[in-house]
């Protein structure tokens, strides 16, 4: 599955808006939603930040993304 679509579904299935988590983690919601649509690759840091926010651990989004 890509990283896109995975938070995503991580997000929505713990109920958390991209509002919410744009709170969570100080990243702007049009970047967040660049990398939810696919527009961007999230970097390393960012893919931490997330993983953080969304009480996943990273290595599920890291090995997904690279």
């Amino acid at each position: 599955m890509r990283v896109e679509i995975l938070i995503r579904e991580i997000r929505k299935s713990k109920k958390i808006t991209i509002t919410e988590l744009t709170k969570l983690t100080k990243l702007s919601k049009g970047h967040l939603s660049k990398i939810e649509r696919g527009e961007t690759r999230p970097t390393i840091d960012t893919l931490v930040m997330i993983a953080l926010a969304l009480k996943v651990r990273v290595e599920e989004l890291y090995k997904i993304h690279y």
